[in-house]
């Protein structure tokens, strides 16, 4: 996959190609501090009803679901 800094991580919008969505954009990741591996990226929760009524909870995605990082998209297979 090459090598991608958080910053251009958070530019690339999260498709699940098993459902379609369009989950959003990065805005943080998960490290294993002991071995320095990426566990998993976090995409923010959308907010209900124009924001009056909170937000939904982040939705962590595991690396292992991730399928391909490409230059605008990051497609990952989960239910």
């Amino acid at each position: 996959m090459g090598i991608c800094s958080i910053n251009e991580m958070r530019n690339k919008e999260v498709i699940n190609i098993k459902t379609g969505a369009r989950l959003g954009f990065p805005s943080d990741i998960e490290i294993d501090l002991e071995n320095g591996n990426l566990v998993s990226i976090v995409v923010p929760g959308n907010y209900r009803i124009m924001g009056l009524f909170g937000k939904e909870e982040d939705i962590v995605i595991k690396w292992e679901s991730i399928k391909t990082i490409g230059d605008d998209l990051i497609i990952i297979e989960m239910d």
